[in-house]
């Protein structure tokens, strides 16, 4: 018969999956008779069998949540609803056919992830503020950390400037030079200056003002003056009582370890238990960046789990110690609740940050698994936690934090799948000194493996995020993470436990010992040449196929697994060419960076250095914001500057409106925070008006003639709850004429900032 029996194709199909790509490419083989078709189900058969279709649900909700924030507008609760009900109910009606069940769920999770966005929106929903506001402040001080110079204080404000309760933010951040006593709980009044939340320095940066609306904060600035605590009019609720009950004693643990420690060691083993890096100076931070190890300061998916495995180790081997427990308790289980009760503790502690919260919620899954006697290690677990974490705190996925750490707990899960499947369960025979030179091979190599992985892992997402490669992390960890892992979080856990009574210091002097070894490592690290290399900023695309591929090659089980190639190839192919701007403009308009003949960025106008460092990072240069270089060949008088970019093209920065008349005249660009006149004939005009609609912008011009193109931080079509409302008197303030210029995209309407929106973007 045509087509041969079913039998004698479902044989084909299996020899075709155990033959694979490269089988069904050696000599002797025809591609001719290759049964595409069959090897395909074969492979999904096994993907099914050794259930990993289910994490693929995480990935879908995780699909969701991006919908939702690329979308414009603001999106309505009931329509992902209607659609999540619409796939459940189709998930129903075909649940006896395994691919179309599959692929309503997947459809379901999708609908669920952006309903999660959705929802998370309306419930952190408080006002923002739209302009400088200047004025009285008062409130309670819910958390503080001291720095280096001063102290930054998150307030809840009572007044602030005269606004009405219903436009007053919910919470505010004020750095102050001096704290002049003032503790968390404190009900403080201040003369403040407060700013709209910064947004993103360039087109597809870091956005400062999403982070800190999903944090509640509804304004930065800075107090003027002295600082008052007073009697408050009413008691604190309870929650921000609890709050200023957990951040006092962090801030006192982390004043007695950096008082008996002393120095940056003493700093940074604070930071290593309380979470508070303010005391960590800035030179100590580049160290420990360029070593590969900055990881280690934040209080996440590292800290909780040697936490965790800490207390799981000490109940373990406590209940040992007796023959009865050791005989006839699940000791086992009773460690797990230890643990998890541990961990739990220490969350709570160390501020229940959203880096922290998660890494919880991923421990508390694979605990839990031991309570019910499944793998506490799986990629089943792993997604389990991943669903909860987004639909608690969707706008995580959107951050280093969620990427770096799922990605490197994937690929160590299955790196260690595929160990054990290599190795086998056979163990050689030996005596005690044969099996502890095993055990030791395998530690020893254990640690160098995972760090590779880890690292190769988490590459493509430190290199979008942050700009930079640590040519020598591997080392810098390996060197680090044995001293963190055996001495300094072993002794955080005892001198937190032994605080209370008074007898910590050994445990604190201990651990400041390990610290400034690891400080020496970093030191010797990021001394060596080329230590780290500085990536330019390559796209979303780039970013999304290669974190494709990590999934492929992480979650399935089949030979599918080397389709993850086709997307690594592109993804490395696009980020490692990718297309730099020629200009990029501040978003209030009040400087820029432009390519000059040489092929790099000078300076002209008085941005800020951590926006200039935005700028150079994204460019792939490694000069810092102070180089004088970045001020060469500028000419400048009170009205403006002018600068020849390549091409010969003349870019003018407008800073009296006087300047106008001749500068676009002749510029082939114009930018000014102020509002351009209607008769500017500059061939490119980003005015004020531009900006207050559409953000940073960047220009990139092309090869033949004058082409260009124009990318934007936003669009006005863009309406989220974090930009802002501001009144259409706020929009334009000063009696100047209202000319939205000459725009190089179409865009109606009036702008929707002020002209004094804030130049100094958040750091953080």
């Amino acid at each position: 018969m045509p087509g041969g029996s079913g039998t004698a194709r479902r044989g084909a199909a299996a020899k075709a999956a155990s033959l694979g790509f490269a089988g069904a490419l050696r000599p002797g083989i025809a591609l001719r008779h290759w049964d595409w078709r069959g090897w395909f189900r074969a492979c999904i058969a096994e993907e099914v069998e050794r259930r990993r279709l289910f994490p693929w649900l995480a990935v879908a909700f995780g699909v969701g949540v991006l919908l939702y924030f690329a979308a414009e507008g603001r999106p309505a609760l009931w329509a992902p609803l209607l659609g999540l009900a619409a796939a459940a109910a189709a998930a129903v009606l075909v649940r006896a056919r395994p691919f179309g069940l599959a692929v309503a769920l997947g459809i379901a999770a999708v609908f669920a992830g952006f309903a999660a966005g959705v929802w998370r929106e309306r419930r952190v929903e408080a006002p923002v503020v739209g302009r400088v506001t200047v004025g009285p402040v008062s409130g309670f001080v819910e958390s503080l950390e001291e720095r280096v110079r001063g102290g930054r204080l998150v307030i809840r404000p009572a007044e602030l400037a005269g606004l009405p309760a219903e436009r007053r933010p919910l919470r505010v951040r004020a750095t102050v030079r001096d704290l002049q006593g003032v503790k968390p709980g404190d009900f403080v009044v201040a003369q403040g200056r407060f700013l709209p939340l910064p947004e993103a320095a360039r087109p597809g940066g870091y956005d400062f003002a999403r982070d800190a609306y999903f944090n509640g904060i509804g304004a930065v600035g800075s107090r003027r003056g002295r600082i008052a605590i007073t009697a408050p009019p009413a008691p604190p609720p309870l929650d921000l009582a609890v709050t200023v009950t957990i951040d006092r004693a962090r801030n006192a643990l982390t004043r007695r370890i950096a008082d008996v420690i002393g120095g940056q060691a003493g700093a940074v083993a604070a930071a290593l238990v309380t979470g508070k890096r303010g005391l960590i100076a800035e030179d100590t931070n580049q160290v420990l960046r360029g070593a590969g190890i900055y990881h280690i300061v934040s209080i996440s998916g590292l800290h909780m789990v040697l936490a965790a495995g800490t207390f799981f180790w000490l109940a373990r081997a406590l209940l040992a110690l007796s023959a009865h427990a050791a005989l006839c308790w699940p000791v086992k289980k009773i460690a797990a609740l230890v643990a998890m009760a541990g961990a739990t503790a220490y969350c709570v502690f160390s501020g229940a940050e959203v880096a922290t919260e998660r890494s919880l919620i991923m421990i508390l899954v694979m605990l839990g698994a031991i309570l019910i006697d499944r793998p506490a290690l799986s990629l089943r677990n792993l997604a389990l936690s991943a669903l909860i974490v987004l639909a608690r705190e969707p706008e995580t996925l959107l951050g280093p934090s969620f990427q770096m750490s799922y990605a490197a707990v994937a690929a160590l899960i299955a790196a260690a799948e595929w160990e054990r499947a290599r190795r086998g369960a056979d163990e050689p025979p030996g005596g005690a000194v044969a099996r502890a030179w095993r055990w030791l091979t395998r530690a020893a190599l254990g640690i160098l493996a995972t760090t590779v992985v880890a690292t190769l892992a988490t590459a493509p997402f430190g290199a979008y995020h942050f700009h930079n490669l640590q040519s020598f992390g591997l080392i810098g960890n390996a060197l680090a993470l044995p001293l963190v892992s055996l001495v300094v979080m072993p002794c955080a856990v005892f001198g937190v436990v032994a605080y209370p009574f008074g007898l910590d210091r050994i445990a604190w002097a201990t651990m400041g010992l390990a610290v400034e070894k690891v400080l020496a490592v970093s030191a010797w690290v990021n001394g060596l040449s080329g230590a780290t290399v500085i990536v330019p900023a390559f796209g979303a695309l780039a970013l999304g196929l290669l974190a494709l591929a990590l999934l492929i090659v992480t979650l399935m089980a089949s030979r599918l697994r080397w389709l993850a190639m086709v997307p690594a190839a592109l993804g490395l192919w696009l980020a490692a060419a990718p297309e730099r701007f020629d200009i990029y403009v501040d978003r209030s308009g009040i400087g820029a960076a432009v390519r000059g003949g040489d092929g790099r960025l000078v300076l002209i106008g008085p941005s800020s250095a951590f926006t200039t460092e935005q700028w150079l990072k994204a460019d792939g240069d490694a000069r810092r914001a102070g180089d004088p270089s970045l001020r060469a060949g500028l000419r400048c008088d009170p009205l403006g500057c002018v600068a020849e970019a390549a091409g010969g093209r003349i870019v003018a920065l407008v800073q009296d409106r006087r300047a106008f008349a001749e500068d676009c005249a002749r510029a082939a660009v114009v930018l000014s925070r102020l509002f351009a006149p209607s008769s500017c004939s500059a061939g490119v005009v980003i005015d004020g008006a531009y900006l207050a609609r559409h953000g940073a912008t960047a220009i990139r011009f092309t090869e033949r003639g004058h082409e260009h193109t124009i990318a934007t931080a936003r669009t006005p079509a863009e309406i989220r709850p974090w930009r802002g409302a501001v009144t259409r008197e706020a929009r334009a303030p000063r009696p100047q004429p209202q000319r939205r210029g000459r725009f190089p995209r179409p865009g109606a309407g009036p702008p929707d900032a002020s002209d004094d929106a804030p130049a100094d973007g958040g750091s953080d």
